[in-house]
């Protein structure tokens, strides 16, 4: 599969972290997390979502979250410590990371970003995010996830 690599596994090679890849067919337009997790036939425990939040001064924070989860706002601006975040407008996704929103990849942003990664994540046999477009999800062990965006890990769900 080395035609059409994306920049999150073009990082992934050089930081020299095994993924594997899976692929879904996405014309029906059901990209939601939990559909994308039965396309691919894995736990959706252990897919997660990439969201973009930003504080008063407009500073994105990336969060790792399940896909069946949801952020907790108030947690969320206590673990990178902002009096409040709120969810980066869907119009400014591409501009700030370099993704469209359903193909945002937690790694191999235009910049790289405070990332926290939800705890839930902790004791799984793997994790998948986006691979960094639509219909392409890469499934690697948390550790290498937390390397490759030096996330820190804390419990950030409702």
């Amino acid at each position: 599969m080395a035609k059409g690599k994306t920049n999150a596994m073009r990082i992934l090679d050089g930081l020299h972290i095994s993924y594997t890849t899976h692929s879904y067919e996405n014309k029906d337009g059901k990209i939601d997390g939990i559909s994308v997790a039965e396309k691919i036939g894995v736990d959706k425990r252990q897919v997660f979502k990439t969201l973009v939040v930003q504080d008063g001064e407009k500073e994105p924070y990336v969060f790792i979250i399940p896909v069946q989860a949801e952020l907790d706002l108030k947690k969320a601006a206590k673990a990178v410590q902002s009096k409040k975040v709120e969810m980066a407008p869907v119009k400014d996704i591409q501009k700030l990371t370099g993704y469209i929103r359903g193909g945002c990849s937690p790694i191999g942003m235009k910049k790289s970003y405070q990332t926290i990664l939800d705890d839930s994540a902790e004791g799984l046999p793997s994790i998948v995010v986006s691979g960094g477009k639509i219909g392409l999800q890469m499934e690697l062990e948390v550790s290498d996830l937390i390397q490759a965006t030096n996330a820190a890990v804390v419990n950030v769900l409702s």
